[in-house]
């Protein structure tokens, strides 16, 4: 059974505990401008993104190909690919998972190791636009305080391929330190948290958190997923939004962490929608824009921050005023609803001496920043990562 040959084979390689971030040399790290299969010449690399139409793309930006080694590409940002079975059809088929502490648990059960999944709340920005180049665009912030974010490719031996983005701080173990697993079970553990990612056919999608109280707990006696695990089954097993949502229809939604959240989602031929559970009740809007308030019609449309309705006005202003992009112009217009815009999350030492602190750490609320940026180009199928709200270093990742 593939399940134990999983196990078997970590308890081989000495596993113990779960994941997290571990960086390698700078001579391990992805070669600029070059795929692992073939070199070319920057001359060549230029003609050959001119003539796929990719000529308004950022000229600093450095591609990066997954391998099997977590590879830190600078701090606070690694990446790396899993290739084959990660039980997920095996966790769907045993009626999937209601909560964070019940994935924790499948994961615990084929790693032999205590897992815990668990979060605060964060705020992110999406839109989707028309490329000047064709097909289209999607763009993505995470909004948080500083973290270890993992780009997970994803290979699955029954599923499309797809590059995930992840809050490793999202995960705990215990009696071990994560970055002491083998890099094959961090990346595994991985595949079970992502917030946002594209797929092979273009499907793209995001996790948005909403500030309410109420979190989402469907109970209609179909089997269940989690915040994260909808997004690994979307990206697994979707091509477009039509089949996203005939796919979440089939389950019982529980949020992650107990956040309200909605859902970005986009497909390749331009459909995009956000997925709201109100009152645990499935809607679904048309929209290009999402950030952090209810869009649904209704006693909950508006609920949010008021911040968050600001950086809607600016991405629906900046698409009026464009109607096409290019990766450049989305990028921008996600620099503008970047948190660098935002002060209001960040406290300065003696507002924390004031709240009773005695040094940076006892702040009563961490500085927040856009951790990543992510723009998709659904036709060329590649992500476009910048880290911190550097908007100055790209990393071009691509799904397959």
């Amino acid at each position: 059974m593939k399940k134990r040959l999983y196990i078997g084979l970590l308890v081989a390689l000495g596993v113990s505990g779960l994941l997290s971030g571990c960086g390698k040399d700078s001579s391990e790290r992805t070669e600029i401008n070059s795929r692992n299969e073939e070199s070319r010449t920057e001359e060549e690399a230029v003609k050959e993104d001119m003539g796929n139409g990719k000529e308004n793309r950022d000229q600093n930006a450095i591609q990066v190909i997954p391998t099997s080694e977590v590879r830190e590409l600078e701090t606070g940002l690694s990446i790396v690919r899993y290739e084959g079975e990660y039980g997920f059809d095996a966790f769907l088929e045993q009626g999937g998972a209601g909560s964070d502490a019940d994935v924790a648990a499948y994961i615990t059960s084929l790693l032999d190791q205590e897992i815990h999944m668990e979060g605060t709340p964060f705020g992110c920005s999406t839109l989707s636009v028309k490329s000047q180049n064709g097909g289209y665009l999607f763009g993505r912030n995470f909004d948080w305080n500083p973290c270890n974010g993992w780009i997970v490719s994803a290979r699955p031996e029954n599923g499309y391929s797809s590059v995930s983005t992840v809050n490793m701080d999202f995960i705990r173990t215990g009696g071990v330190d994560l970055s002491q697993l083998p890099d094959s079970a961090q990346a595994f553990v991985s595949l079970y948290a992502p917030l946002d990612g594209m797929n092979e056919k273009g499907l793209v999608i995001s996790v948005n958190m909403i500030q309410d109280s109420s979190g989402i707990r469907q109970d209609s006696q179909k089997p269940d997923l989690t915040t994260t695990t909808a997004v690994r089954l979307l990206l697994d097993r979707a091509a477009d939004v039509e089949e996203a949502l005939e796919l979440l229809r089939q389950y019982d939604f529980h949020s992650s962490m107990g956040m309200m959240v909605h859902l970005a989602i986009a497909d390749a031929d331009g459909r995009s929608v956000a997925v709201e559970y109100v009152d645990n009740e499935m809607v679904v809007i048309e929209t290009p824009v999402v950030t952090n308030f209810y869009l649904a019609p209704g006693e909950k449309q508006g609920i949010g921050t008021a911040q968050s309705h600001t950086r809607y006005e600016i991405l629906v202003e900046t698409l009026e005023e464009q109607g096409k992009m290019t990766e450049t112009e989305v990028r921008d217009a996600l620099d503008r609803v970047s948190k660098n815009n935002f002060r209001e999350f960040e406290h300065s030492l003696q507002d924390g001496m004031r709240l009773g602190g005695s040094d940076e750490a006892d702040f009563a609320y961490p500085i927040e920043t856009t951790e990543w940026s992510i723009v998709m180009n659904q036709e060329t199928k590649e992500l476009i990562y910048y880290h911190r709200e550097n908007y100055g270093r790209a990393y071009i990742v691509p799904v397959e």
